[in-house]
C-alpha cells in the first residue's frame, strides 16, 4: 500500500546519490537525458518531493549528513527534534545519543551535530530545488522538444518546487534566522552564498508565496501529497502570525493571516471526524482535513526518519509494540514532560479523546528512564479499521505526517483575531475553537464560553502536540526562554530554570562559518 503516485519513482532515485552535499554525478546520466521527457520531469519533480522523506543513503543505517547516520538525518526526525525537545511537550531517554541531551536541557552550542543536520538538510533540499528549476525554464523545455500541455505541466511543477522552496525557507529563518541564501540564478561553485537577514528573507518568503498563488493547482485539486493553492495560503497564514518575531515588534501581520487562514478555511476542507485517524497508516484516505503531507510508505521509503522515528520513539517494548503497528519495532526514546498532560482536563481521553497518552507517572525524575513520563500513542502504525500498516519488518510505517492542516489554520483564525487583526471576528473564532472541542469531546459539553490568549495557546497543545510546533509557539508568546515559565529540566535542572535570551534563535552551524567567509554566527554563540 502506497498512497501517492511517486513510491516507485521515490524508491528508485533515492540511490542516486551516496552523500547529500556531494553534487558531482555518480553515474551517466547527464541533465539532458534525465529531462529529456515528461516524464523525466516528473520524475525528477518527485526527487524533489522525495528530499522530504528520504535520505541518500543506501540503506536505514548508512552514513549520510556530517556524521551522522542517515536515519537521523531524515528532514522529519530533525525539524521534530528542534521543535518538540527544545520545549515543554517532549523529553528524550537516549541521553547517550550525540545531541540528545544538549536539547532536552536547551544547552545546544554552534557544534551541535543535529542542529547542523537540520540546517544542511534544509539546505540541500534548496539546492535539489534549484537544479529543477534551472532546468526546466521555458527554454529549456523548448530545446528538449517539450510541448503543448506538457509545458503547462512543468509550470505547475515548477510552482510546486517553489512553494516546497519557499516552505524550507520559512523552516531556516524560523530556527537559524539568517541562513545563506542561494535560488537558481546563483551560478554553481563559483562563489559561497550571502547571508540573508531575517527580515528580508520574510520579505522573500512572502513575495515567492504570491507570486506562485495563482500558478499552482487549485485547492484539493492536485495529486495527493503534492502542493497547490491551500498548501501556499497555510503557509503564508503561518508566516504572517508570527510576523513580530521574524519582522520586529510592531511588525504585526495580524490581518494578513486572518486572510489567509480564511482562503483555506472557505476551500472545503472540513475537520476529520475521529481525531486519531488522523496520525494513522490510512490517514491518506479521505483525509478532509490535511492540506499537505510528507508521505511515507513502510516498503518504498524505508529509513528510521520520519513517521517511523515518531512511532517508534514514543513507544516502548514493554507498551505491545504491534498494537501500535510496529511488532519489531518500540524504541522507547521520546515521551511527555509533566507539563503536556497538564493541559488537557483529563489525561486518560475519557473527556477529551485528544489526550493520547500511556502510563500512570507522569512526572520525571531521571530523563534517561523512559517508563517516567508518560508516552504519547497519538501517532501510530495501525490503519483505523485496526490492521496493520505497510511495513517489510515491523518497524517502518506507512503514516504520513500532516505539515499543514485545517484545526491549525482554524487557530491561527482565533489567534490574529484576539491580537487585533481585522478581517474577523471573535464570534467567529469562537465558533472555530469549539468546533475543535465539539470533535475532541464528542459533543458541546467541553465548548468554551469565550476565548483568550492563554486558552489559544492551551488549545493549540491540546491540538497539535508532537506535531512540532510548540518551540516557535511558546517564542510567539514570549515563553520560550525566560523564567517567568518553566519546565522540568529546561535549562537542565529538574525543576526548570531561565536560559539565555538568544536560545530563541538556534546558532549558524560552526562548519559552515568556517567553510563560507560571508557569514556572521547568530547573537550569543
Amino acid at each position: 500500500m502506497k498512497r501517492n503516485i511517486f513510491a516507485a519513482i521515490l524508491h528508485a532515485i533515492a540511490s542516486s546519490c551516496s552523500q547529500d552535499l556531494n553534487l558531482t554525478p555518480t553515474n551517466d546520466i547527464t541533465s539532458d537525458v534525465a529531462y529529456s521527457t515528461p516524464m523525466g520531469y516528473k520524475n525528477a519533480l518527485a526527487k524533489v518531493y522525495g528530499s522530504f522523506a528520504l535520505t541518500s543513503g543506501s540503506g536505514p543505517g548508512s552514513s549520510d549528513l556530517g556524521g551522522i547516520d542517515a536515519g537521523t538525518s531524515v528532514f522529519l526526525r530533525l525539524y521534530w527534534n528542534a521543535q518538540e525537545l527544545t520545549s515543554d511537550e517532549g523529553i528524550c531517554a537516549w541521553l547517550g545519543d550525540p545531541g540528545v541531551a544538549d536539547l532536552n536541557y536547551m544547552t545546544w552550542n554552534s557544534s551541535h551535530i543535529m542542529l547542523r543536520g537540520l540546517y544542511t538538510r534544509s539546505l540541500y533540499h534548496i539546492t535539489v530545488i534549484n537544479e529543477f528549476l534551472r532546468e526546466s525554464t521555458d527554454e529549456k523545455l523548448a530545446a528538449r522538444g517539450i510541448t503543448g500541455a506538457d509545458v503547462q505541466d512543468v509550470h505547475y511543477y515548477r510552482a510546486e518546487a517553489r512553494f516546497l522552496r519557499a516552505y524550507q525557507y520559512w523552516v531556516l529563518m524560523d530556527l537559524f534566522g539568517n541562513p545563506p541564501f542561494i535560488t537558481e540564478d546563483n551560478a554553481i561553485g563559483k562563489t559561497a552564498p550571502e547571508q540573508i537577514k531575517r527580515a528580508d528573507l520574510f520579505v522573500y518568503i512572502e513575495a515567492e508565496l504570491k507570486d506562485i498563488e495563482n500558478l499552482l493547482m487549485d485547492a484539493k485539486q492536485n495529486e495527493y501529497a503534492r502542493a497547490d493553492k491551500a498548501a501556499a495560503w497555510a503557509l503564508l497564514a503561518r508566516l504572517y502570525l508570527n510576523a513580530e518575531i521574524y519582522l520586529g515588534t510592531n511588525n504585526g501581520r495580524y490581518t494578513d493571516a486572518i486572510t489567509y487562514a480564511t482562503k483555506v478555511i472557505n476551500a472545503d476542507y472540513s475537520l476529520m471526524q475521529n481525531y486519531r485517524h488522523l496520525f494513522m497508516a490510512n490517514n491518506n484516505i479521505n483525509n478532509s482535513e490535511v492540506i499537505f503531507p510528507i508521505a511515507y510508505d513502510g516498503v518504498q521509503t524505508q529509513n528510521n526518519g520520519g513517521t517511523t522515528f515518531l512511532i517508534n520513539s514514543s513507544v516502548h517494548s514493554s507498551m505491545t509494540p504491534a498494537t501500535f503497528g510496529i511488532p519489531n519495532g518500540g524504541w522507547g526514546g521520546n515521551r511527555s514532560r509533566s507539563t503536556l498532560p497538564k493541559v488537557f482536563d483529563n489525561v486518560t481521553g475519557e473527556t477529551d479523546k485528544r489526550a493520547l497518552f500511556f502510563g500512570n507517572n507522569p512526572t520525571i525524575e531521571d530523563p534517561a528512564v523512559f517508563t517516567e513520563g508518560l508516552a504519547i500513542t497519538k501517532f501510530s502504525n495501525m490503519t483505523s479499521d485496526n490492521q496493520n500498516g505497510t511495513s517489510v519488518n515491523g518497524v517502518f510505517c506507512s503514516t504520513d505526517f500532516p505539515l499543514f492542516r485545517l484545526a491549525e489554520q482554524y487557530l491561527i483564525y482565533a489567534e490574529a483575531v484576539l491580537r487585533g487583526g481585522a478581517g474577523g471576528s471573535n464570534s467567529q473564532a469562537l465558533a472555530y475553537l469549539n468546533l475543535l472541542r465539539e470533535r475532541a469531546y464528542g459533543d458541546t459539553s467541553g465548548n468554551l464560553s469565550g476565548l483568550s490568549l492563554e486558552i489559544v495557546l492551551n488549545e493549540r497543545s491540546r491540538e497539535l502536540y508532537w506535531e512540532a510546533f510548540r518551540r516557535t509557539d511558546l517564542i510567539r508568546f514570549g515563553r520560550y526562554t525566560s523564567g517567568g515559565y518553566v519546565w522540568p529540566f529546561k535549562g537542565g535542572t529538574p525543576a526548570g530554570t531561565a536560559v539565555e535570551a538568544h536560545r530563541t534563535l538556534f546558532p549558524i552551524p560552526a562548519a559552515d562559518l568556517i567553510s563560507n567567509p560571508n557569514l556572521v554566527q547568530n547573537t550569543g554563540y
